[in-house]
């Protein structure tokens, strides 16, 4: 996290993850001084269109009672701060620092805090926690945190909004929506039939909530007259569909008809991938013959490649 340090409590350090892997933290520790009042400030951070914004915060914090003659200012708690604005802002003036309009987000309690010490440093009990604010209107914002007396380290600050994905659903396309500007909103979004489709019934939408999530369908789009469903979210011609259908069939019903002559007529054979029947009405004429020991005459042949019919078959 890119921050400024407000008026040099805070100091940026070396420090440990839960896993004692070396990481670089902000840290504060004055609690020995009464009236701690240390501010630690990110910079300007673009908003792209959210209206409102989580901040999930990773942090340690010293048990004030494992502190041995601590008086009673020591705190184990921060605050947390925004400021909205249009443009970048020179903060390194103290001025920016004490008369900033901040809007108060919350107090942050540790769930964990720590006491004890080992010889490769702090053993930390790291507490994560997420809070949200807005509605947000201008182009970004800066956070601020607050410590009034607290013996804490700060190792990673994640800044994200939420928002539904790009989603087909009923024939129709929905595009990205940002979530709402409270937690509990729903955004609506239109929207587009698909090629070959068309609205019924009344216009399409679906509901973004305040969790990305995408909710409560209404409407419908159907494909045209002449289009058909295919794969569930494309409308595809009719003809098109049943000319392909149809050569399948076509070619499987020859396919089992010439197997079917060669097996039980005893006539006609295949050689090389070619197989060679009688055609029209004499067929049957040719099965009473070869029935009645006969030799068949050939007058008429239908020739083609079969790749599943042995080479062998009726000879």
């Amino acid at each position: 996290m890119a921050a400024e340090l407000g008026n040099g409590q805070w100091e940026e350090v070396s420090g440990y993850d839960e896993n004692l892997n070396t990481i670089r933290t902000y840290q504060v520790c004055n609690v020995f001084e009464p009236s701690q009042n240390n501010w630690l400030l990110t910079t300007f951070i673009d908003r792209r269109g959210a209206q409102r914004i989580y901040v999930e915060m990773r942090f340690t914090v010293r048990d004030c009672s494992s502190i041995p003659n601590v008086p009673g200012s020591c705190k184990e708690t921060f605050n947390l701060y925004y400021y909205e604005t249009d443009s970048v802002i020179a903060t390194k003036g103290s001025t920016f620092w004490m008369e900033a309009p901040y809007l108060k987000v919350d107090t942050i309690a540790a769930d964990e805090s720590f006491s004890q010490v080992d010889f490769g440093g702090r053993l930390m009990k790291v507490n994560t926690e997420v809070r949200s604010f807005g509605p947000l209107s201008q182009n970004g914002f800066y956070l601020a945190f607050q410590d009034y007396g607290a013996c804490m380290s700060l190792l990673s600050v994640r800044v994200f909004y939420k928002k539904c994905p790009s989603v087909v659903q009923n024939f129709a396309v929905f595009p990205e929506t940002m979530t709402g500007a409270e937690s509990t909103s729903l955004v609506i979004a239109r929207g587009v039939c698909i090629p070959n489709s068309e609205e019924v019934d009344v216009p399409i939408k679906l509901y973004c909530n305040g969790d990305g999530e995408w909710m409560v369908p209404i409407g419908r789009c159907t494909c045209k007259a002449g289009f058909e469903p295919d794969n569930g979210n494309v409308c595809r011609e009719v003809g098109l569909m049943a000319a392909a259908i149809c050569r399948a069939s076509m070619v499987a019903h020859v396919a089992a008809v010439t197997l079917w002559l060669l097996a039980n007529l005893g006539w006609g054979g295949c050689g090389d991938g070619v197989c060679t029947v009688l055609l029209g009405s004499e067929v049957g004429r040719a099965g009473l013959q070869a029935r009645a020991g006969a030799t068949p005459t050939l007058s008429g042949s239908l020739t083609g490649g079969l790749e599943d019919a042995p080479n062998t078959a009726g000879n």
